[in-house]
């Protein structure tokens, strides 16, 4: 049984540094992959599942959690037998839509120095505090040309847009559990108690659980493995 590891919005695969024995692709528009004409859960979904194994079990987390629970549904010629979707936002107001949208129409953004683009790259994945800005596994994330430097993240990505967890969850043919981290601000415990009734809540940690402690998803269901 193959494990997949899928990152969230602005990471990379480098995220699953501290984990083993696993596949960690770069979703399209990040890290060293392709960008898309067009970015939705089903193109993201279908690109990933290019270079698969026709059987995983996959650990997903933010986007990459949706992006899971999509791969699960049959649709794209791969059996997915667990799914863990880790901090997850399913809460999205007409703020956020916007916010995210705008974000997706802004041209990317270049930077005189790698410092500063490696700051603005860890602020993007939301890893501050967790990666040090002069690793490798930021420079993942980075591109440079000419002597400036930008995200290697195509920001029309951030147009993916909310998912419809509530069909997701209904069309996985999987067994599924939701997990966050205690203290993730993207969702609650109540939320994700109402779409699904495998919730489980990782104590102390954030919304990038997965780096905080790599540990801590182990006994999930026992579906994890670092």
């Amino acid at each position: 049984m193959t494990l997949l590891l899928l990152h969230g919005l602005g990471a990379t695969r480098r995220v699953w540094d501290g984990w083993s024995a696993a596949l960690t692709p770069d979703l399209p528009g990040h890290g060293t992959a392709d960008p898309l004409d067009s970015y939705s859960f089903e193109s993201i979904t279908a690109a990933v599942a290019e270079n698969l194994p026709g059987r995983v079990s996959v650990i997903g987390h933010s986007l990459g959690g949706v992006i899971a629970l999509e791969l699960a549904s049959g649709r794209y010629g791969v059996r997915v037998d667990h799914v863990i979707a880790l901090g997850v936002k399913v809460t999205w107001s007409d703020e956020d839509l916007a916010r995210t949208a705008a974000l997706a129409a802004k041209p990317v953004t270049w930077f005189d120095n790698r410092d500063d683009a490696a700051q603005r790259y860890l602020k993007v994945s939301g890893l501050q505090g967790l990666v040090d800005p002069a690793s490798d596994a930021v420079d993942h994330g980075l591109r440079e040309q000419a002597g400036r430097w930008r995200l290697a993240l195509d920001p029309r990505a951030f147009g993916v847009g909310a998912p419809a967890m509530g069909r997701l969850l209904r069309e996985a043919r999987a067994d599924v559990v939701l997990a966050r981290g205690e203290l993730d601000p993207m969702n609650t415990d109540a939320e994700l108690a109402a779409l699904h009734d495998t919730v489980i809540t990782l104590p102390g940690l954030g919304h990038n659980a997965h780096v905080e402690d790599p540990s801590a998803l182990d006994h999930v269901d026992g579906q994890a493995a670092s």
